[in-house]
């Protein structure tokens, strides 16, 4: 993989942000810790986008047409099924 060298900068407070996270042994250096910082947003948005996808096709599926006692039957028996919920009741 081909490294690219950036420069940033950054307040006092966030270099000792930096900094303290390097000393906790939890990263190596500065780069480490930002390359995670990098693949954790890339993750978070990539999540979004799947959220933003769900909503979308929710949005567009229209409205329901069941009633919260069919929806809620439909879960019960789910739940029945799944064992997470005792059949006695």
């Amino acid at each position: 993989m081909a490294m690219m060298r950036k420069t940033i900068t950054i307040p006092d407070a966030m270099e000792e942000w930096v900094k303290a996270q390097i000393e906790s042994g939890r990263y190596g250096n500065d780069s480490e810790y930002f390359r995670d910082l990098i693949r954790k947003d890339q993750d978070r948005r990539l999540v979004e986008q799947e959220l933003r996808s769900l909503i979308e096709e929710g949005i567009d599926s229209g409205m329901s047409k069941n009633t919260v006692p069919d929806i809620m039957k439909r879960v019960e028996h789910r739940l029945k099924q799944d064992g997470k919920l005792s059949t006695n009741e």
